[in-house]
């Protein structure tokens, strides 16, 4: 039998495992068009908030020795109101909506704006690491994350992904309170809380101190998260955090990843990046003589 990319997430279904990660190039449906055409599962939005935010003043991303970046952009987005008339003429992309915010009723109201647009998932980002009163200060916080995702799954019948990050509590803690409040998948991992330091100037690079640490660096971190949690709960999950090649993508699988996204892999090659790590994962199913993506989900735990 033929190898087949189709992939499902709980009850997202994808023609590819390759998703486009949130924050890059997340923001233009004619970028979107193309990353589609281009070999993405789907594609997952900059975080939208309930109203437009600035984001942080330069600079806002340094990159780090040996691969990777720290970047604190701030979540500059356009507010979800806008977004949702920015895609509503979306008809062929999968499309995830990513959203951010401090309180249940934020997510409520923005969810509500896209209910004339075509979106597959939403993504509730919990785990922003330099943006305060949002991301890691709420999903550190199981009261609220159990607030939020029974909220947003009480406001629509599209599925709901919550991603992960590691805040200053157990992360697991914030995944088994997402799956009680009845989350459909989760994402693992956001980037991860970094600082860099400039030695002339002898003061923090970034201009709001502290950043997200991305790429390469962090698929260790990303890698072991994943495993940890198929290994504990009974939950779908999308790897995310320094993939770059098809060997990383088919590590996720094996970890316990039913589909992967790509962030600070995308770079200058973004229009080939997807369709090479596609074509590498065939390749290696055929090779295994593997049918289905879900043929390699977990094995790594199978003795």
């Amino acid at each position: 039998m033929e190898p087949n990319l189709a992939t499902s997430i709980g009850p997202i279904q994808l023609e590819r495992p390759v998703m486009l990660a949130s924050g890059i190039l997340g923001i233009s449906l004619d970028v979107f068009n193309r990353l589609y055409r281009s070999g993405a599962g789907a594609v997952v939005t900059k975080s939208l908030s309930t109203e437009p935010w600035e984001g942080y003043p330069n600079p806002t991303i340094f990159g780090v020795k040996g691969g990777g970046w720290i970047n604190a952009v701030g979540l500059s987005n356009p507010g979800a109101p806008n977004f949702a008339k920015m895609i509503e003429s979306n008809h062929d992309v999968p499309i995830v909506v990513s959203l951010v915010g401090s309180i249940p009723e934020d997510f409520e109201m923005m969810i509500k704006q896209f209910e004339n647009c075509k979106v597959i998932a939403y993504e509730l980002n919990l785990s922003c690491p330099h943006v305060a009163k949002v991301g890691l200060e709420v999903g550190d916080d199981p009261e609220l994350v159990k607030k939020i995702v029974s909220t947003v799954k009480n406001s629509t019948n599209t599925p709901v992904i919550a991603k992960v990050g590691l805040g200053t509590t157990n992360y697991l803690n914030t995944v088994y309170t997402a799956i009680e409040s009845g989350i459909d998948a989760i994402t693992a991992i956001n980037t991860v809380r970094a600082i860099a330091i400039d030695v002339e100037t002898t003061r923090p690079i970034l201009s709001n101190t502290f950043g997200g640490l991305s790429g390469t660096p962090i698929k260790p971190i990303a890698l072991r998260c994943v495993y940890e949690i198929s290994s504990k709960y009974d939950i779908p999950i999308i790897g995310c955090g320094g993939i770059s090649t098809w060997e990383d993508a088919i590590e996720f699988f094996l970890a316990g990843a039913s589909a992967i996204q790509l962030g600070s892999a995308i770079g200058d090659n973004w229009v080939d990046v997807f369709d090479d790590i596609n074509k590498g994962i065939l390749q290696y199913m055929e090779r295994k003589n593997y049918s289905t993506i879900k043929d390699m989900v977990g094995l790594a735990k199978k003795s």
